[in-house]
């Protein structure tokens, strides 16, 4: 019987607990490598190169954090902007107020946009469709009124940020492996390198948990999996919670990297676009394709910026859409997936 069932086809074998991990290993492998070759290679790098690297690895941490709940749960998310906001002003707050460590600035970034998550999931998860999907885009639209006539924090105008130096623990530990430490936009880098890598690992310990095999029947018929007895409310809640908390950490470093800081360029309709196309290029409903999409139109992106303009961006980013949604519907990974079958 167990020769009969391994060998009928339709039936997977079951995954040992190494295939499992492998995924998590390699994302770690990856992660530590970037932030090896980040620290050592600074001297031979030109800083733009840093400079667009943490464009591409901010753009990873939020395709992944808007596919947790638009991939996995089928919730299209278009307040993105609005999350990434929250991230720089509590930077900013904290900066004026309780000047502390970024690393710090960052948690009470991810605290204090999970907990706008979390109310805006309670307030409009119980739409669905495009009315949630309006939700959220009014969620973004309000949050930039209210910092636009919000003084402390610069208003309209704007605010400069001044980076604070590297803290002495840290440039002793960078000084182990560098003898003139690293610059702070490489500092940035290393932090986003981490920040990335905890996304991802974050998004596919979800996928391969309850959680992820929840929200995926809530995005195949949402009331279906209710009548099966899964607790559609709490896993969208988890998903909005998590997801905006990533987003906040995410915007967290954003004033030190720009140092300038306003409401346009915060709410920016580029962040917006590109963390929800980046998932669509790449694949969602997985873990891995927000990461491939970020990278394919994160660097097309930084190409054309020095190159010809980047005010050709997001044209490219809308073009490539329109294509792989009618072209390639689930993305490089639904490529990749269909191409292994075939060679099957």
């Amino acid at each position: 019987m167990s020769e009969q069932t391994a060998s009928a086809p339709g039936l997977r074998k079951p995954v040992s607990t190494f295939g499992r991990l492998r995924s998590g290993v390699a994302i770690l492998l990856v992660g530590t490598a970037l932030m090896a070759a980040t620290v050592l290679l600074g001297p031979y790098v030109s800083e733009y190169y840093y400079l667009a690297t943490y464009t591409i690895l901010q753009f990873i941490v939020l395709g992944t954090a808007w596919n947790i709940l638009g991939g996995y749960g089928g919730y299209v998310n278009f307040g993105t902007a609005g999350f990434f906001a929250i991230g720089c002003y509590t930077t900013i707050v904290l900066n004026k107020i309780f000047p502390i460590p970024l690393f710090f600035e960052m948690l009470a970034a991810a605290v204090t946009a999970g907990l706008v998550g979390l109310g805006t999931g309670y307030l409009t998860l119980r739409l669905r469709g495009v009315f949630f999907s309006i939700a959220t885009l009014a969620l973004a639209i309000v949050l930039q009124t209210l910092v636009v006539n919000w003084s402390f924090v610069g208003g309209a105008r704007g605010v400069y940020v001044i980076r604070p130096p590297i803290s002495g623990v840290l440039m002793a530990f960078f000084g182990f492996f560098v003898p003139n430490g690293i610059s702070y936009v490489q500092f940035l880098v290393v932090l986003m390198v981490a920040l990335a890598m905890f996304a991802v690992l974050a998004a596919w310990a979800v996928e391969k948990s309850w959680i992820g095999i929840g929200l995926a029947a809530i995005r195949d018929d949402e009331s279906a999996a209710e009548t099966s007895g899964v607790p559609s409310l709490r896993l969208k809640l988890i998903a909005t919670t998590m997801s905006g908390a990533l987003m906040g950490m995410a915007g967290a470093p954003f004033p030190y990297y720009v140092t300038y800081v306003d409401p346009a360029t915060a709410f920016g309709l580029a962040i917006a676009v590109n963390s929800i196309a980046m998932p669509l290029v790449g694949g969602t409903a997985t873990w891995w394709g927000p990461v491939v999409g970020a990278i394919l139109l994160g660097s097309a992106q930084q190409i054309l910026t020095v190159t010809i303009s980047s005010a050709a961006n997001l044209f490219i980013v809308g073009v490539l859409l329109v294509v792989f949604l009618t072209a390639a519907p689930r993305g490089v990974v639904g490529i990749v997936r269909s191409w292994k079958r075939g060679r099957k």
